[in-house]
């Protein structure tokens, strides 16, 4: 009898501690639960529902006879055709293959001389580097606007010097000013991005590289680059879809340069421009979800390039 009781109390002393784990389990996972459940609600919301709502916009068009009309995917077709939406995107991958080099090419020097060491106040410049990301595009876009226009301190300037005063905002040159006012902008933030990376460098590499003569050029080139190439793949790939989703700095300068930039400059601003001004809401859909398989294909294609490069390094 005593070696039954003894028995059943050994069996519920080992049940407690699975017990106990099991509990644990269970409460963590309800607050693991608890914390990702807000999140989910919110993406649903903000960007599941609105994409299934406007993939069913996309599919109708409304006529002056009829209302309201099924087309399927006519303005798919319609879009893919369209010479401004067309124009728009070549306009952007323009901007694309000038303004992103040079704009990560500037953040990969700036973080690479912070990274150095031989500054003086390095705080203070990295600080003044990444204000100008702090302030927000439309104020930026209004501040860059009044300096291009013929009132600014550029325009007076020159008309101080007696000299032809320039025009920032011509046919020729608007596009190249927009690319300005995001590359400063912009260099702040992907400087950042670059020079954490720098810093989980181990110190070892650099010591090693010292000690075989390689001077301060060298580490950079051929430990400092190679180590923080994946942080360069994503500040590009953050910069495409940027550049394909740009419209808060031509939508601001287009009424400084109405007759320049145009509702379709952007195939953001022209996606804009067709469900708030021309009230055409179900081919404007259909011209954001292209622009999307755009932005997602010339992504994919970044990615892959360089993801080559490194397999055949």
């Amino acid at each position: 009898m005593s070696e039954t009781i003894a028995a059943t109390t050994a069996a519920r002393n080992a049940k407690a501690p699975r017990r106990r784990r099991n509990e644990t389990k269970r409460k963590q996972t309800i607050a693991a639960y608890a914390f990702v459940i807000p999140f989910l609600l919110l993406f649903l919301l903000m960007l599941v529902v609105p994409l299934v709502y406007s993939g069913y916009l996309s599919l109708f068009r409304s006529q002056l006879i009829g209302g309201l009309t099924f087309v399927g995917l006519g303005n798919f077709i319609q879009a893919a055709t369209d010479p401004l939406f067309l124009a728009g995107v070549l306009r952007m991958a323009f901007f694309l293959v000038v303004q992103v080099p040079i704009m990560l090419a500037l953040s990969l020097l700036f973080a690479l001389l912070l990274d150095s060491g031989r500054l003086r106040f390095p705080r203070l410049i990295r600080l003044g580097i990444f204000i100008p990301y702090a302030v927000p595009g439309v104020v930026a876009a209004l501040m860059w606007g009044y300096l291009y226009g013929d009132f600014g301190p550029f325009s007076q300037l020159a008309h101080f010097l007696t000299i032809p005063a320039p025009n920032f905002l011509g046919a020729g040159t608007a596009l190249y000013s927009i690319m300005n006012i995001v590359t400063w902008g912009w260099v702040g933030y992907n400087m950042i991005v670059i020079y954490s990376a720098l810093r989980s460098i181990p110190t070892e590499l650099y010591d090693a590289a010292e000690m075989d003569g390689a001077g301060a050029i060298r580490v950079a080139w051929s430990i400092k680059i190679p180590a923080v190439r994946p942080a360069i793949i994503l500040t590009a790939i953050f910069s495409v879809i940027g550049t394909f989703q740009l419209f808060n700095e031509p939508k601001l300068l287009q009424s400084v340069a109405p007759n320049v930039i145009d509702g379709a400059y952007t195939p953001n601003l022209y996606a804009y421009t067709l469900a708030f001004t021309d009230h055409e809401v179900n081919y404007a859909a259909a011209v954001s979800f292209i622009l999307g398989i755009v932005i997602m294909i010339v992504s994919y294609v970044v990615q892959l390039s360089t993801q080559r490069r490194e397999r055949a390094k």
